[in-house]
């Protein structure tokens, strides 16, 4: 089955990044890891100048976020964090930066209210428009994150706020920080961009109030003891994020239909950073995967894509894909019942579940108390 890269260039750079590199891209690599000491610098002093000029919202704030690039699955953890405060009677908001959204004229966008999309996939991002689709409280997007907390507390009060992707956002102080650490692609080797895969140096860390370490059980851990030993300087818990149901569209819904891929040939379609753990959870759920479409990640979708899809489905079942690639091509004319999107759900034992809550309303008591005094 042919197979659509994001870049030619996606496949070399993530070998450079991986432990044992192979002898031939040495001096390939040696450049990059010039580059990465500008960026380390770089890198340094925004995060004095954040320090010294943060703001800090009038409501409750938790961050989510990581420390390289590619999934660890901030955006599943974020919805499963908001059910979950909602669940304690909490009034809860989501913003996002909106990663791949169309450059709008305005500081913030609001995405949606009540479950109900306000703006285009387009012009929120697929990320928000995804959790749209599965949460009822108000998302809104912002390249500055204080004001879409701005943006959501015009429609009325709320007890938190969570914030997307939001670890490196450091021109906002947060009540909670909250950092994933991907169990299976750990922190690669180590480099920071371009040479490695890490956003900020592991030292990073020590601003986490919480360190989560998330399993998708789709391979053996690859985090050093060294690692380990830095990141048990803070307080760790476990997640897991697991498929939970296939998705499908009917009359522009979506709806929940059971996880029934066992022995079915499916073309997995996708616009990740790495699809890897997307594939393995595909055989892991027995489907034969019989050809695959790898695109960029965040990509936009044009009738060329979607065509070459469709001629390449003729061999298969059915097409499988993510729900943040479903929000862009559920527009597109798919034969009927052809479209799924492998959904995703994040699980905590209830040990993990309940330090995590008394971190959260436990600072929200504070700061209360600390408002009253």
């Amino acid at each position: 089955m042919s197979s659509s890269q994001p870049s030619p260039n996606r496949p070399r750079i993530e070998r450079l990044w991986q432990r044992d590199l192979p002898a031939r891209l040495l001096p390939a690599w040696v450049g990059l890891a010039a580059a990465a000491g500008f960026y380390r610098f770089g890198v340094g002093a925004r995060q004095l100048y954040w320090r010294m000029m943060k703001q800090r919202a009038p409501v409750m704030t938790v961050s989510v976020g990581n420390l390289t690039v590619g999934g660890t699955g901030k955006t599943p953890f974020t919805l499963f964090l908001a059910r979950r405060l909602q669940r304690h009677g909490l009034r809860v908001g989501i913003v996002s930066r909106g990663y791949g959204r169309t450059r709008s004229r305005v500081p913030s966008e609001l995405v949606a209210d009540g479950g109900r999309l306000t703006i285009s996939p387009e012009e929120a991002g697929d990320e928000p428009a995804m959790m749209a689709r599965s949460f009822a409280g108000p998302i809104a997007v912002a390249h500055r994150r204080i004001n879409g907390i701005e943006r959501l507390l015009r429609l009325g009060p709320l007890d938190v706020v969570i914030l997307d992707d939001a670890f490196q956002h450091l021109r906002l102080d947060r009540d909670v920080d909250l950092l994933l650490v991907s169990n299976e692609r750990g922190f690669g080797n180590g480099w920071m961009l371009p040479a490695g895969p890490m956003r900020e140096s592991i030292r990073a860390v020590g601003r986490a109030d919480v360190i989560i370490v998330m399993n998708s059980d789709t391979g053996a851990s690859t985090i050093r003891p060294s690692e380990m030993k830095t990141m048990t300087a803070r307080n760790i818990l476990h997640a897991s994020v697991r498929p939970h149901a296939l998705l499908k569209i009917e009359n522009g819904v979506w709806h929940e239909t059971p996880l029934g891929l066992d022995g079915r040939r499916v073309l997995a379609v996708s616009g990740l950073a790495d699809p890897n753990a997307f594939y393995a959870m595909l055989r892991d759920l027995d489907a034969d995967l019989v050809g695959v479409f790898e695109f960029p990640d965040h990509h936009a979708y044009t009738n060329a894509d979607w065509q070459a899809i469709v001629n390449a489905m003729r061999d298969t079942d059915l097409v499988v894909t993510t729900e943040k690639d479903l929000v862009k091509l559920e527009r597109f004319p798919f034969p009927r019942d052809s479209l799924y999107a492998l959904r995703l759900e994040v699980t905590m034992d209830a040990a993990d579940a309940r330090a995590l809550d008394e971190l959260i309303l436990g600072r929200m008591s504070t700061a209360e108390a600390a408002a009253d005094a």
